[in-house]
């Protein structure tokens, strides 16, 4: 009986001490489970607030655009009045920003030019103006307002000319003596009209400082000739008495802008 016996209580010994082991290890499976749970939840929080972060879009950088009246002078003519005798000129140009490319642009000026050749010797004298549009297609980085422009201009002239003198040619030279005019005539409240294409640059060497350099070709659309005679020169258009309707020319400037306000693209 007693071999039996202790059978029996080591067989219940056994088996206490082997439920105690299994809910011991239960215990700490649920443990650990929960572990992880705790873990992957504060992960996956982690993840989320981090997608939301990287999700949110940031602020693009803002480029900020002056506006303003800019205000200038043809130096070109300057400098050419100087060196040329037989020429005077001056221009002031202005433009106005009215978009982030667009501008308004208006050029005035006077011109006086001595026309001198073999056969005839002519004054041309007036002022003109032209106004227009000019299109930015340049993209300014930051902090940058420079122009690389394509612009449309009509022009318009009030002139007038003096003949100071001519010689008429004639085919027969040795029977017949060209005939030379030495009495001045006057022609004016002459007119002329244009249209006109410019491209160009400018670039901001100093704070709303610039300097340009544009070239012109122009269109004649209607002019008044003087009776029997025609324009040599029109002021603001240039040279018509090779009976071309065409003409062209460049300008370098200056110009200084007066800042109004400003407005964030």
């Amino acid at each position: 009986m007693k071999p039996i016996l202790l059978y029996r209580i080591n067989l219940i010994a056994f088996f206490l001490v082997a439920s105690m082991s299994i809910q011991a290890q239960n215990d700490t499976i649920t443990e650990i489970s929960e572990t992880i749970k705790t873990v992957d939840s504060t992960k996956f929080k982690k993840s989320k607030s981090a997608a939301k972060t990287n999700s949110t879009p940031k602020d693009s950088v803002k480029i900020k655009l002056k506006y303003g009246l800019r205000v200038g002078g043809d130096i070109g003519k300057l400098i050419r009045s100087s060196f040329d005798e037989d020429y005077k000129g001056f221009e002031i140009n202005a433009d106005f920003r009215v978009s982030k490319h667009l501008y308004a642009a208006a050029e005035l000026g006077t011109e006086e030019k001595n026309t001198i050749t073999d056969y005839m010797d002519i004054t041309s004298t007036g002022s003109y103006l032209k106004v227009g549009v000019d299109y930015n297609m340049y993209d300014n980085w930051l902090n940058m307002d420079n122009m690389i422009y394509f612009g449309f201009r009509i022009g318009g002239s009030t002139f007038s000319q003096d003949l100071n003198g001519a010689t008429i040619y004639t085919t027969n030279q040795y029977w017949a003596p060209q005939y030379t005019l030495t009495e001045k005539q006057e022609f004016s409240g002459l007119t002329a009209f244009w249209g006109e294409l410019q491209l160009g640059l400018k670039a901001e060497v100093l704070t709303n400082l610039y300097m340009g350099l544009n070239v012109q070709v122009r269109l004649l659309a209607a002019e008044k000739v003087p009776d029997n005679f025609e324009n040599v020169y029109i002021p603001g258009f240039g040279k018509t008495y090779d009976s071309s309707a065409i003409g062209a020319g460049y300008s370098y400037t200056i110009s200084y802008r007066i800042p109004l306000f400003s407005k964030y693209k």
